[in-house]
C-alpha cells in the first residue's frame, strides 16, 4: 500500500522531477505546479497532474492546488517555500500532510541567531560571534576591534548563500551591513543580521541526517562543499577528503546531538565549518532537502526522498545508524547557466543542444531537454551531474569523462568551468582550492575547455571562424577543421559582447548592464566623483546581486536608472566623464 496517493511538490526543474521519481516507485501519484514562465517545463510534463500558479511563493494558492488536486501532502523541495514555517502551517491547517520538519523547527533554525544560541545550550561548538542581531555598521567595527578581521555578516533569516558579507577591514563595515541587510529583506522579508568570526580557508563540510517521530535519529555521513563562489556551492563530494573516520564519528554525533536540540523530523542538513587545525563549529541547519543530497544517495544506497515520505507518513526510519555503510566516492558538478567570461553572470536563454552523458557510475537529475528556455526569473541551475566510484580518483576521472560527454548549446554554462576544476592540481590534491574559482587562471583553462556541441559553430577566432565537419577516408572517419571567413556582423557582436562584459558603452564614458534584471540599488547620483571599481548601482538577475561598477575615475552624468527598474543586456546606467 503507497504511503500515501497523492502528493503535490511545491517546486519545479530538477528537484520537482526528482521528487516525482521516487512517487513513481512508490506508487504515489504526482501533482505539479507551474508559473507562467514553465507551462511548457519538464516537470510539467513529468507529473500525473499539473495546476497553474501565480507564484511558487504563493502559500494560499499552492495550498489551493492541492487540496483541487486531491493531494494527501505537500513536499517543497528546496528553495521558495521550503523553509518557510509559515507554508508548513498553512498545510497542516488544510489537513495537507507537509513532508517536512515540524514548522517550530523551521522557526527555531531559520532564525540563525536563535539558533546559535539553542546551539551552544545544547553545547554544539558554535563559529565565534555574535547571537544577537547587530543594528549598525558601528556594531560591526567594534566586534572587528573585539574579534579581529574578518568577519561576515549574514542575514538573519538567510540561507543557501544569501545575506551574506564578507569585511576585511573596518572601511568595509556599513557597505557590507547595507547589502546583507538588503539582501536579507529581499529574499527572506527579514532585514535583521548577525556577525562571526570569519575563518580563513576552512572547509565548508556538512552532515546529512534523518530523523523521525519515533526518537530515530541518526547521521549518513558528510558532504564537502568547499568549492564555492560568493557563497554558492559549486562542486560537492563525499567522503570529504580531509576526513577520517575518527573526525566522521565525532562531527556526526554533533550533528545528532543539534538535530536532537532542534526537535526535528525529517531530513535535514547541519552546516558547518571544519578549521585547519581540526576544529568543527556548527553553522547552520538547512531544514529541507538539499541540492547536493545526491551524492549521500550514491554512496550509502538510501533513498533521502523515500525517507523523508516514510517519515511523514509516520513510519520509522528504514535503517539504524549501525546500518548505516559508506561504499566509494561520490561527486556532484552543478551546471549552472553562468558565463564564466563575463564573471559569472547569469545567461539565460533557450537550450539549442542538450546531451546527458551516461554510463556507469552516472547519474544526470535535470528539469531541462533541448528547447527548454532558462528563465531569468528563476535560480540558474540547469542540471546536476554526479557520478560514483570506487575512490576518489577513480570518481575524479569518471567526472571527467562525463563532463566531456556533455553537450550543452544555446546558452553558456559551467561545463568548461568544471573541466578546467577537476583537473587542477589543487583538486587533484583534495585541497580547499581557496581563491582558485575567481581566479585569471582558471577562467583561462575554463575557455579553452568551453566546447561548442557537435553541430555548433565553435567560437569565434580573430577574423575567421572554425567549423567543425566529419569525413571518411577509406572506410575511417575524420573530424576535419575548417577555416572559414567571419560574416561582417560578427566582429560588431563581438564588440558589443565585451562592452556587455566589461560594463562599458558604445563611447568609452558610458556604463552600461553586463545583464537583463532589476536594480535594487542605486550608489551614486548625478555630479558624484567616482573612482574605478567604485559601485555605482547593483541589478539583481536570476536571484544573484550583481554590482555595476565605474570602468574609470570621472564625474557621473546622464543617470539613467532608478531602485525598481527592470534593465536589459547593455541598457545605459550613466555615464562618467
Amino acid at each position: 500500500m503507497a504511503l500515501f496517493s497523492k502528493v503535490l511538490v511545491a517546486n519545479r526543474g530538477e528537484i520537482a522531477v526528482r521528487v516525482f521519481r521516487t512517487m513513481r516507485e512508490l506508487g504515489i501519484g504526482s501533482v505539479a505546479v507551474y508559473s507562467d514562465a514553465d507551462r511548457s517545463s519538464r516537470h510539467v510534463a513529468y507529473a500525473d497532474e499539473a495546476y497553474a500558479v501565480e507564484s511558487y511563493l504563493d502559500a494560499g494558492k499552492l495550498v489551493t492546488a492541492a487540496l483541487r488536486a486531491g493531494a494527501e501532502a505537500v513536499h517543497p523541495g528546496y528553495g521558495f517555500l521550503a523553509e518557510n514555517a509559515g507554508f508548513a502551517r498553512a498545510c497542516d491547517e488544510a489537513r495537507l500532510v507537509w513532508v517536512g520538519p515540524p514548522a517550530e523547527a523551521i522557526e527555531l533554525m531559520g532564525r540563525k541567531t536563535v539558533a546559535r544560541e539553542a546551539m551552544r545550550a545544547a553545547g554544539v561548538p558554535i563559529v565565534p560571534g555574535t547571537v544577537e542581531p547587530v543594528r549598525s555598521a558601528a556594531e560591526i567595527v567594534r566586534l572587528g576591534d573585539e574579534l579581529g578581521y574578518p568577519l561576515i555578516v549574514k542575514a538573519a533569516a538567510g540561507g543557501g548563500g544569501k545575506g551574506m558579507k564578507l569585511v576585511r577591514s573596518a572601511e568595509e563595515a556599513e557597505r557590507a551591513f547595507e547589502s546583507a541587510a538588503r539582501e536579507g529583506l529581499a529574499y527572506f522579508a527579514d532585514a535583521e543580521v548577525y556577525v562571526e568570526r570569519y575563518l580563513v580557508d576552512p572547509r565548508h563540510v556538512e552532515v546529512q541526517v534523518l530523523a523521525d517521530a519515533h526518537g530515530g535519529v541518526i547521521h549518513l555521513g558528510e558532504r564537502d562543499c568547499t568549492i564555492q563562489r560568493r557563497h554558492q556551492k559549486l562542486i560537492e563530494e563525499t567522503p570529504s577528503p580531509a576526513v577520517d573516520d575518527g573526525l566522521r564519528a565525532r562531527i556526526g554525533g554533533i550533528a545528532v546531538d543539534a538535530t536532537r536540540a532542534a526537535g526535528y523530523r525529517s531530513a535535514g542538513t547541519i552546516e558547518g565549518l571544519l578549521s585547519a587545525e581540526g576544529d568543527y563549529y556548527f553553522m547552520e541547519m538547512n531544514t529541507r532537502i538539499q541540492v547536493e543530497h545526491t551524492v549521500t544517495e550514491a554512496v550509502t544506497g538510501i533513498d533521502l526522498v523515500r525517507e523523508q515520505l516514510r517519515i511523514a507518513a509516520g513510519e520509522p526510519l528504514s535503517v539504524t545508524q549501525d546500518e548505516v555503510r559508506f561504499t566509494g566516492h561520490a561527486i556532484e558538478c552543478r551546471i549552472n547557466a553562468e558565463d564564466v567570461a563575463a564573471g559569472f553572470i547569469p545567461s539565460p536563454g533557450t537550450i539549442t543542444v542538450y546531451r546527458e552523458p551516461s554510463g556507469p557510475g552516472v547519474r544526470v537529475d535535470s528539469g531541462v531537454s533541448a528547447g527548454s528556455e532558462i528563465s531569468p526569473l528563476y535560480d540558474p541551475l540547469i542540471a546536476k551531474l554526479i557520478v560514483h566510484d570506487v575512490d576518489r580518483e577513480s570518481a575524479r576521472r569518471r567526472m571527467l569523462r562525463a563532463l566531456d560527454e556533455f553537450e550543452l548549446g544555446g546558452v553558456k554554462t559551467l561545463l568548461g568551468l568544471h573541466r578546467a576544476l577537476l583537473r587542477h592540481p589543487c583538486f587533484v590534491e583534495g585541497g580547499t582550492c581557496d581563491g582558485l574559482v575567481e581566479s585569471d587562471e582558471l577562467a583561462a583553462a575554463a575557455a579553452a575547455l568551453e566546447r561548442a556541441p557537435a553541430g555548433e559553430t565553435a567560437a569565434p577566432n580573430g577574423r575567421m571562424r572554425e567549423r567543425v565537419t566529419q569525413v571518411e577516408v577509406d572506410g575511417r572517419r575524420f573530424d576535419v577543421k575548417m577555416l572559414e571567413p567571419e560574416p561582417p556582423w560578427v566582429e560588431l557582436a563581438g564588440r558589443r559582447a565585451e562592452r556587455r562584459r566589461t560594463g562599458r558603452g558604445a563611447v568609452d564614458e558610458e556604463v552600461v548592464s553586463p545583464m537583463q534584471g532589476t536594480v535594487i540599488a542605486v550608489k551614486v547620483a548625478e555630479g558624484d566623483e567616482v573612482r574605478a571599481g567604485q559601485v555605482v548601482c547593483v541589478v539583481e538577475a536570476m536571484k544573484m546581486e550583481n554590482e555595476i561598477v565605474a570602468h574609470r575615475d570621472g564625474v557621473v552624468s546622464g543617470l539613467a536608472v532608478s531602485v525598481g527598474q527592470a534593465v536589459r543586456n547593455g541598457d545605459l546606467i550613466c555615464v562618467v566623464g
